[in-house]
């Protein structure tokens, strides 16, 4: 009998999510934040998502075998609890509540979760509740749904889980073996994260701003090593500078902040100014390269082994969302292949702790061939939608929506895009996008000013035709989920000059007609106008939103920016001329 597994994640207090498995196969998968338009709905659970998951699926409550959540409780005897207790002796109240009463947050998450399980009439006596540990939630998520006969490296980069935040191992013939985990405060991403918050940005978000800036600093022109080491074995953060708590966190404006007095000390003011300036400029370069050191330097010191029999090296969690850092595993000698997953933040542990049940359940899992898991809208709904908007657009329906899209983007225009199953993840991969003719003189300042308003230094995405990859990149790493930093070729880097950092690298989609065949087909009938196989990318959303999901969203999106036009399903959309009263 075929066995149902709905995955929730949302348990470390942010970027909840549903996914479900029907059998062996992932079907759906669906954010909060996208239905209840609050970007990374903090303190939410995912009761719309398992809704929407359920009836994409068409899967009843009552049809549901296990609810795979990742989260678990930890033992007394772990290393874990112990290891945070020792590393936080300098506040007591926390240090001596990791013992005792180290499972508190679980207990109480376990609890509420029996309502929203109750809210979606899921029978509590004919469905088992699953907890699997956060870290193989986000090892399951990428190993799972990527899983050949030989042995595939794990490094699983983590801010928080239960305790741990590294793990290392190694997936054969579908189990997960552990060999090494490091546990809080001493966290990669935690590090990084520290200096995110130090450079003056929220944590979830700035980082994508810190990794983006690095390319215009000088990494070696201040030394940040005094913030973590490793001997080989041991990672450790000097939590007397980052991962603070308690009294030694820094505090302004009464908000505690993810690193000490002691640091702005030592680096001098939290940036407040432009990011650009000296030093800050140099303290973003120089933490990506610690990053990166770091990550390198323990991949060697626990897989080496592993990645000489097979090269496979499968990366996720939140960290592993740096695009630099991936490209340098990527590069490695070792690795012949690198595998992200295109949701390795905290939303993608839905899909992992699902996976790691279903496994268990139905056997050696469908491969994921994309992440078009969301809802879908047809026409009749694009209509209705754009019907009862009160500013009233002109809408027409097209014959052919590609050919009218890429005849607008070959003239020139910009053009939002809202066509099949929404995406799952950070990235617009297709479905939900802003896309422009990166030829175009002045493409960058004309989506800056009536849509994304980004700093002048961020370049922008784009989607390649697989055709073109490798004439335009150094080297093409087929990445179809815009998940590794690519060189791009001198030639297209002086006619596609905003799509780059200052190295010539970018951040791309490689779009082939199996993995995405809408935005094949798009890609393909631009070039035939425009002898371009490349458009540029970006998410179709206004700054500090999440990405739009339906008719609705993308109307409100459409009418509260400069765009021209608005293609929804095979419906173009424009604007009503305004009309004078005099």
């Amino acid at each position: 009998m075929t066995k149902i597994t709905l995955g929730l994640s949302g348990a470390v207090g942010h970027d909840p999510a549903a996914a479900i498995f029907v059998g062996n196969e992932l079907i759906a998968a669906v954010e909060e934040e996208r239905l209840i338009r609050k970007k990374h709905a903090k303190e939410e659970w995912p009761f719309l998502a398992a809704r929407q998951v359920m009836q994409i699926a068409g899967v009843r409550s009552v049809d549901i075998d296990h609810v795979a959540i990742p989260y678990a409780p930890i033992s007394l005897f772990s290393k874990a609890r112990w290891h945070y207790a020792y590393r936080h002796w300098y506040a007591p109240d926390r240090s001596v509540d990791s013992l005792i009463n180290g499972n508190r947050r679980y207990n109480r998450y376990y609890k509420e979760l029996g309502g929203l399980l109750e809210k979606l009439h899921i029978p509590k006596a004919a469905t088992k509740v699953v907890p699997v540990r956060h870290q193989l939630a986000h090892a399951s998520s990428v190993y799972h749904l990527n899983e050949t006969d030989q042995k595939t490296a794990i490094l699983c980069l983590d801010s928080k889980g239960e305790y741990s935040n590294v793990f290392i191992g190694y997936g054969f013939q579908g189990e997960i073996v552990r060999l090494k985990e490091f546990y809080n405060p001493d966290s990669l991403c935690g590090m990084y994260a520290a200096l995110t918050d130090y450079l003056g940005f929220e944590i979830l978000d700035g980082e994508f701003k810190v990794m983006g800036m690095a390319p215009y600093g000088d990494p070696n022109k201040y030394d940040l090593s005094s913030l973590a080491s490793f001997d080989g074995k041991k990672f450790k953060v000097n939590n007397t500078l980052i991962s603070t708590i308690g009294l030694r966190r820094y505090k302004a404006k009464l908000k505690g902040h993810y690193f000490s007095k002691k640091l702005v000390d030592m680096l001098g003011p939290r940036r407040e100014g432009n990011l650009t300036d000296d030093p800050y400029v140099h303290y973003a370069a120089a933490i990506q390269q610690l990053y990166e050191d770091m990550t390198i330097q323990i991949m060697e010191s626990y897989l080496s082994d592993i990645l000489k029999q097979s090269g496979r090296l499968a990366i996720a969690g939140t960290g592993a969302m740096n695009i630099r850092l991936n490209k340098r595993l990527a590069e490695h000698p070792l690795v012949k292949e690198l595998i992200v997953h295109p949701a390795c933040g905290d939303a993608g542990t839905a899909i992992g702790a699902a996976a790691y049940v279903a496994r268990k359940n139905s056997g050696k899992l469908a491969p994921l061939k994309n992440v078009s898991l969301g809802p879908t809208f047809n026409n009749k709904v694009c209509i209705e939608a754009c019907q009862r908007n009160r500013e009233k657009p002109n809408w027409r329906e097209l014959e052919d929506p590609f050919a009218e899209a890429a005849e607008l983007l070959a003239n020139g225009k910009v053009v939002a895009w809202m066509r099949g199953p929404m995406e799952f993840g950070p990235r617009a991969l297709g479905n939900r996008c802003i896309f422009a003719n990166p030829t175009e003189p002045d493409i960058v300042k004309s989506i800056n000013k009536r849509v994304k308003f980004r700093e002048h230094w961020r370049p922008f995405s784009t989607s390649v035709l697989d055709s073109m990859a490798a004439d335009f990149f150094e080297k093409s790493y087929d990445d179809k989920y815009m998940c590794i930093s690519q060189q791009v070729k001198e030639p297209w880097r002086s006619e596609y000059p905003f799509i780059t950092s200052n190295d010539g690298t970018g951040r791309s989609q490689c779009v082939n007609e199996e993995n995405n065949p809408e935005l094949y087909k798009l890609l393909t009938m631009f070039q035939e106008k425009s002898g371009h196989g490349v458009l540029m990318n970006t998410a179709l959303s206004r700054p500090g939103e999440a990405l739009v999901c339906s008719p609705d969203d993308a109307l409100n999106t459409f009418m509260g920016t400069d765009l021209e036009y608005l293609i929804m399903q095979d419906i173009l959309i424009t604007k009503r001329e305004e009309t004078s009263n005099w």
